[in-house]
Order: structure tokens, then C-alpha cells, then sequence
């Protein structure tokens, strides 16, 4: 029986890269990751952390190494997005892009540049600098798939601390989705998910009635995700 050793392959091969879309929130803000490139082509300028994938490695594997490498980001919640192939995208090569983006907590994290990357800083969702090859297409991609994806699945408590105010909550998701919610019909529907643990800490030093702090339901959080829901106000 032939092995795959024996088989060549008579076609073309491009070269394969994998770049993270990489979100966060500061409780008033939408956040995306970038790094600055120290290398050519593109150098000084920012891009989203990412590589080319290794032989005996998946594109999620390649994704999750060169976020660590580049950025010491681990461990977080992280989805395919899609391919992205523009026959000019990278001026190197032929190079076709697999895309993911992540969740991340950034109270977790201090990020830190690494690799080929000479630094990694956060930037508000509205400060984006003009991005390296084709990732100012990608990031709007990204953007478009969170808003549909937050409506179905209650995703935005991945990037929320472990305790939270409900107008934390509710600005999330005006990040997120860039519309206005009236707050009473927030909090109504939000407490009718059962996503929500009300906790007996407040926040502290505040000269108006103190905001109550929640944690969310991990185990109806699990359940939603798995069925999904629909966001309706």
C-alpha cells in the first residue's frame, strides 16, 4: 500500500498564514489588539497578530502560537472566521490568510510584543491606525461577524471581568452593535436570561446611589451558547 511519502502532488501550492482578530473591553470601550510589525514588508506599521502556519500543525494551532508568541495572549476564546485570498494581498508571495478572532478579558492580560513583533498595544475600536496588507478588510469582517454573532449567543460575557455593572454590560453591547439601548428594557431582558448573578458587592465611592455588581451564570451561559437565543429589546 503506497504511504504519503510516495505521493507527489502536481498542483500549485500557496503559502498559508493565519492572523487574529483579537477583541477586548475596558468597561467604556471596544478594544482591538495590534501589533507593530518589526519586519519587512510593512515594517513600523500595525497589523493584527498572526504568521505563517507550521507543517504539522492546524490553522487554530498556528493561530493560538503566534498569539502567544507575539502578544503572551493564551488560553482565551477563539473562532474561525473565514479565508481570505486577494491574489495581491501579501507582496511577499501568493499568501492565502485564515482569519480568527478572539474574546479576551483584559484585566487578564498585559500584553507585551514578541517575536517579530516590536510591540503590541491595545486600540480603541474608533482609533484604528491604517493597518499592513489586507486587515483593515479583515477587521471589518470581524466586526460584522460579532454583531451577528452577539444577538445569537451570549459571547460578550467573554470579554466582561468576573464582576460587572449592568451598565458595563449594556455598553458593551452599544459597542458592539453601535446603537442605543434604553436602559430599563436592557435590564429587563437581560434579567429574564437567567445569565445573571446579583452579588452583594457595590460599586464603592460613588456620591449617587451605589451600581450593584453581577457575575454571569456560567452553566445557563453554556446552555444559550449551545441552543443560541435571539436579542430583541
Amino acid at each position: 500500500m503506497a504511504t504519503t511519502k510516495e505521493f507527489r502532488s502536481k498542483y500549485w501550492h500557496p503559502a498559508v498564514t493565519v492572523d487574529c482578530v483579537i477583541f477586548g473591553f475596558d468597561g467604556a470601550n471596544l478594544n482591538i489588539l495590534l501589533i507593530q510589525r518589526g519586519l519587512e514588508p510593512y515594517i513600523g506599521r500595525w497589523a493584527f497578530p498572526g504568521g505563517f502556519i507550521k507543517e504539522k500543525e492546524t490553522a487554530e494551532e498556528g493561530a493560538r502560537r503566534e498569539l502567544k508568541e507575539e502578544t503572551g495572549v493564551e488560553n482565551v476564546f477563539m473562532e474561525q472566521l473565514r479565508a481570505f485570498s486577494g491574489v495581491d494581498r501579501d507582496p511577499r508571495e501568493r499568501v492565502i490568510t485564515i482569519a480568527f478572532y478572539a474574546l479576551v478579558k483584559l484585566s487578564d492580560y498585559n500584553v507585551i510584543g514578541g517575536d517579530d513583533a516590536s510591540k503590541a498595544q491595545w486600540f480603541r475600536i474608533h482609533e484604528i491606525p491604517e493597518l499592513a496588507f489586507d486587515h483593515d478588510s479583515i477587521l471589518s469582517v470581524a466586526m460584522s461577524h460579532l454583531k451577528q454573532k452577539i444577538q445569537f449567543e451570549p459571547i460578550g460575557f467573554e470579554l466582561l471581568s468576573d464582576k460587572f455593572t449592568m451598565t458595563q454590560l449594556q455598553t458593551l453591547y452599544e459597542s458592539i452593535l453601535e446603537i442605543r439601548f434604553d436602559r430599563r428594557n436592557f435590564y429587563k431582558k437581560m434579567l429574564s436570561l437567567d445569565l445573571l448573578i446579583p452579588l452583594e458587592d457595590k460599586v464603592p465611592n460613588t456620591s449617587h446611589r451605589a451600581a450593584r455588581y453581577f457575575s454571569f451564570n456560567r452553566e445557563k451561559y453554556l446552555e444559550l451558547k449551545e441552543k443560541g437565543f435571539r436579542l430583541e429589546f
